[in-house]
């Protein structure tokens, strides 16, 4: 049975068929692109479910391409992996910020890019099922956006308006991760101000109200925060 529909976009000839024969193995259906230009038109024409995005591509770089697949309406909800180079922290940052959804370093494991993509097709195939109140419970902890409540294990857990909303941001999409540029603009609102810097001041205290269970808010070096897969 044929799975989803994997973009593969890699200037490298041996690298791009490394993981053309590994998802394939995997039953994966595979379209292929060397270059920038060659990639929105295969994601425009070929609908891929993932795309998986080597950043240093010549001339139009993986971040344009990044950003103009999740800028155009018919792939705007395209899950991309970025593939990038080691020590290319800002690179990592920036695809983020522009709606990647995880990203793997050179030189990687063919079996540990393959387990990335599942763990993105299965976090987005979740999120479209996800139950319409968007009640969340996973790991001990319990979030209900209509009533505004939160507990952790059996104890309810009084959070502050902001600290409510980037538990529930995160808890939303488990597994994801968020740059804290990313949290401010999905948690601001027109009564209350939130800075980047202010985010980890948030957490601090969200880690703090939740005691034991305040491990589910895992800090990603360099990137920012995400909720425990």
């Amino acid at each position: 049975m044929a799975k989803e529909k994997i973009l593969v976009v890699e200037d490298d000839e041996d690298i791009l068929e490394l993981i053309d024969y590994n998802l394939k193995r995997e039953n994966y259906q595979v379209v292929k692109a060397t270059s920038g230009e060659e990639a929105l038109a295969a994601a425009n024409g070929e609908q891929p479910d993932l795309v998986v995005l080597d950043l240093m591509l010549p001339g139009m770089d993986g971040l344009e391409v990044c950003r103009r697949l999740k800028s155009a309406q018919k792939t705007m909800n395209t899950a991309v992996i970025m593939v990038t180079a080691k020590g290319e922290e800002a690179d990592v940052v920036s695809g983020l910020e522009l709606g990647a959804d995880d990203y793997v370093v050179k030189p990687f494991s063919p079996k540990i890019l393959v387990a990335r993509i599942r763990s993105v097709l299965r976090r987005a195939k979740a999120e479209d099922e996800n139950q319409p109140d968007g009640v969340v419970e996973r790991h001990g902890v319990f979030i209900h956006p209509g009533r505004r409540e939160v507990r952790a294990g059996s104890e309810e857990v009084d959070l502050t308006f902001t600290e409510f909303n980037i538990l529930q941001f995160l808890g939303r999409r488990p597994g994801w991760v968020f740059t804290r540029s990313q949290i401010v603009d999905a948690v601001r609102g027109t009564d209350y101000y939130v800075t980047e810097r202010s985010v980890d001041v948030h957490v601090l205290g969200l880690r703090k109200k939740l005691g034991k269970y305040g491990s589910v808010i895992e800090t990603i070096r360099g990137v920012g925060y995400r909720f425990k897969e």
